[in-house]
């Protein structure tokens, strides 16, 4: 469905109507600003990050849903110091789909994803998911090795092109290091349920660098979250098995929040010290929140962080409506099988 720009601002209209003008998820008392095409966005951080997450379609495919040209269209217009997209970009993970038609999913990535948002000039860093470079293995082999080989093929090729400021990135794009401004991320291959020990020795020393103890932010992404939050993915496999290890870790080098996919449903939580920003997905299979009722919704994030309070304030949009999703319509808190996750509040200080 195209959306004409008279629509995208009676959409915007009924977004503000909904919050008195105000309180929408991320947004501040000052500093409210019209945004992309018409739509309410926050005031701008120091640093602007738009994050997307789960972009893929059924097994094999090379097109996107609508939401997904929607959003990719739309990210130019928040002018973000860089892209962030926590996995499952291809729609692989399945036995037999060879070489060939692996190679050609990557390439309608990059003409429908990667190439409008490189030229715009904006910064794009990925991390693996399960569905484009699966770590899953079996007798010691990665089960989906030929995945792997594609996607490093594509993005090795590529590497150069990103805008990414690359401080380790010799197992790119599996994980790596980068600092961009006051940003410093890394990003850990979450493409199955376990980090690699080697990858965790990897991390701490990475969090421990100069490179990281002087940037402002410190930032972790891996595809699948610490905690299940979503009906059907609230499970073993699903999630992160050595999560309290990494919070602790992460937690250890005053790192902000760990950005995750996978379970294709927005919460935002915080666990400790540390913000939990679980993304929803921007493509196929829009899941509902453990407990909730209310129908499932594609999404896209853009998160500003601001150096004064070194704090960050995340805005998600229903890609459907393109209304902000407010904050206080969330669950309070949500329990799963990995333990409770309480709602960020994002006037949080």
């Amino acid at each position: 469905m195209t959306l004409s720009r008279r629509r995208l601002l009676g959409l915007s209209a009924l977004a503000l109507g909904a919050c008195g003008g105000r309180a929408l998820a991320g947004l501040r008392d000052a500093g409210e600003a019209i945004g992309p095409a018409g739509l309410f966005a926050p005031r701008r951080g120091d640093l602007r990050l738009l994050l997307i997450s789960d972009l893929n379609g059924a097994y094999g495919s090379t097109s996107y849903l609508p939401e997904v040209h929607r959003g990719v269209k739309l990210i130019p217009d928040w002018q973000p110091d860089l892209v962030l997209c926590g996995g499952d970009m291809i729609a692989a993970q399945k036995l037999g789909l060879g070489q060939e038609r692996l190679h050609a999913m990557w390439l309608a990535f990059e003409r429908q994803v990667l190439a409008p948002i490189r030229t715009a000039g904006l910064p794009f860093a990925p991390t693996p998911g399960n569905h484009d470079a699966s770590g899953s293995r079996f007798g010691g082999a990665f089960m989906f090795a030929e995945d792997r080989q594609a996607a490093r093929r594509f993005w090795q090729a590529r590497r150069q092109q990103l805008g990414l400021n690359l401080i380790d990135g010799h197992e790119f794009p599996f994980y790596y290091a980068l600092r961009q401004g006051e940003l410093f991320l890394i990003t850990w291959d979450a493409s199955s349920a376990t980090v690699p020990a080697e990858q965790v020795v990897w991390a701490e020393r990475n969090l421990a660098s100069a490179a990281a103890s002087s940037a402002r932010f410190r930032v972790v992404m891996g595809h699948l979250p610490l905690f299940g939050v979503s009906q059907g993915r609230d499970r073993r496999g699903e999630r992160l098995e050595q999560a309290s290890a990494l919070r602790a870790l992460m937690e250890r080098h005053g790192v902000l929040a760990y950005i995750s996919g996978h379970q294709h449903a927005w919460f935002p939580g915080k666990v400790g010290s540390l913000e939990l920003l679980q993304l929803g997905a921007l493509g196929a299979g829009p899941r509902r929140l453990l407990g909730d009722s209310r129908p499932a919704v594609q999404t896209l994030t853009v998160w500003d962080l601001f150096q004064a309070s070194g704090d960050g304030i995340a805005t998600t949009y229903n890609m459907q409506t393109l209304q902000p999703i407010l904050s206080r319509t969330l669950p309070a808190m949500l329990e799963g099988e990995a333990g409770r996750v309480p709602r960020l509040d994002p006037f949080h200080s």
